[in-house]
């Protein structure tokens, strides 16, 4: 049974799971699904149509689900969606899609730490971290244990790949391939996400494999069809490599050299 603290206001379309925890002022309008087990703070604002998985803890002020600050919104059904595990942190806030995708997504385990901003049509896989005030513009799409540091913005559109690492106060603004370091100012491509990779488990094969594919993109003076090319010719075995390999044949903005 749900348990509602008697200042909230939790909408008749609503729908609380099992063990759903709302705390103090929190306002729940419209159809919102929350998973079994999901905690929502005091004076957190989550607007429907949302739906959140199981065991989402949603801290207090967070804004979810709002419409979207794009102007060329024009009221249109979109939703957001979440997925079971993900942690929300305080006055982070995430707006519903628009009609060109027609929603936004978190995948599972993902954590938003404070004051980080999700805008419409975002697509997160399962378990990324976004640091405190890390901005996503429209668009965006971010890969599996991707980590974007604290005070990092990212323009509309860009891609970042599985794993990849981008360190605090960076401003992104084409694709980060797969398994990347982003670091520096100005921001660039600083080799492979090395410490994060082996952290999770990673043989010393696929490691090197992937700085050598690294260094095919970045460190031979070479275009992307010709750095593909090697890729393909003499690495595309790797099944890392070959995440790679499928990034940069769908990049439309070009990678961040």
């Amino acid at each position: 049974m749900a348990e509602i603290h008697e200042t909230a206001i939790v909408d008749g379309r609503a729908e609380l799971g099992a063990d759903v925890a709302v705390g103090p002022y929190a306002i729940i309008d419209g159809p919102v699904l929350l998973g079994a087990g999901t905690t929502v703070g005091p004076h957190a604002v989550i607007e429907g149509p949302a739906t959140f998985g199981e065991g989402c803890r949603i801290f207090s002020h967070a804004v979810l689900g709002t419409i979207p600050q794009d102007l060329k919104f024009e009221g249109e059904e979109a939703t957001i969606e979440v997925g079971a595990g993900t942690t929300i942190r305080e006055f982070v806030t995430l707006n519903r899609g628009t009609k060109a995708a027609g929603a936004t997504r978190l995948g599972e385990n993902c954590l938003l730490m404070a004051y980080a901003h999700v805008a419409h049509d975002c697509i997160l896989a399962d378990n990324v971290v976004l640091a405190n005030a890390a901005t996503l513009a429209g668009h965006v799409e971010v890969g599996e244990y991707a980590f974007i540091g604290g005070l990092s913005a990212v323009h509309q559109f860009t891609r970042i790949g599985k794993h990849a690492y981008i360190g605090g106060m960076s401003r992104v603004s084409q694709d980060i391939i797969p398994y990347a370091l982003v670091a520096s100012e100005p921001t660039r491509v600083a080799g492979i996400n090395a410490v994060g990779l082996q952290r999770r488990g990673f043989s010393a094969e696929v490691r090197n494999a992937l700085k050598k594919a690294y260094h095919f993109i970045y460190r031979e003076d070479l275009n992307t069809n010709q750095a593909l090319e090697k890729l393909r010719g003499e690495l595309s075995g790797v099944a890392e490599v070959g995440d790679i390999i499928a990034f940069l044949e769908a990049s439309e903005r070009g990678i961040l050299k």
